[in-house]
């Protein structure tokens, strides 16, 4: 069975760590120094429920409020990570207006959606509690993970958790509830 291909897009504020959960799940590396102003495509095979992925990430540059969205983020993308820095209220209150402007966009109300609240190692620096990132996730019905790149803590389930949203939407949409393995 061939791999699909999935095209995914990181999305968030400046800083909040898109480069470093790419690259921590591609390359197995936490990288601390990267230049944020651009934007870079990676691409990793990826195996979930014995389905393989060929997977295209789109790590953009950092959004703000007034980021002009670009059609470009919309087209052939099957899913969105929406990242924000656990210990940045700038932050979580950046990655809502991109899920707002990402729905004007695209026109569907419901997309493939993982909310994800990186840098859970900075426990002394924490604003944003579990609870207020998981009911904002629950809010646009995505999958909620918490994650740092820097320790590799839930990295992978970050982009798992796409992928079987992506396939929820691709199997059935009208059934996006069911759990349903597409073989």
């Amino acid at each position: 069975m061939p791999p699909k291909q999935r095209k995914i897009a990181i999305m968030g504020f400046r800083s909040v760590g898109k480069s470093s959960l790419t690259i921590q799940f591609v390359e197995g590396q936490f990288v601390d120094a990267y230049d944020p102003t651009i934007e870079n495509t990676f691409s990793k095979t990826f195996k979930v429920k014995g389905q393989e992925f060929q997977l295209q990430l789109v790590d953009t540059a950092g959004q703000d409020e007034y980021s002009i969205f670009p059609q470009s983020y919309t087209v052939d993308i099957h899913g969105y990570v929406l990242v924000y820095s656990v210990t940045s209220e700038k932050s979580f209150e950046v990655v809502k207006i991109i899920h707002e402007k990402l729905l004007d966009m695209i026109g569907k109300v419901q997309v493939p959606i993982v909310l994800v609240g990186n840098k859970t190692d900075l426990h002394m620096e924490r604003v944003i509690s579990s609870d207020v990132g998981r009911s904002l996730a629950e809010s646009w019905k995505a999958a909620f993970v918490e994650s740092s790149a820097k320790e590799n803590e839930s990295v992978m389930d970050v982009f798992r958790a796409i992928l079987i949203a992506t396939e929820k939407q691709d199997g059935n949409p009208e059934q996006g509830k069911s759990d349903c393995n597409i073989l």
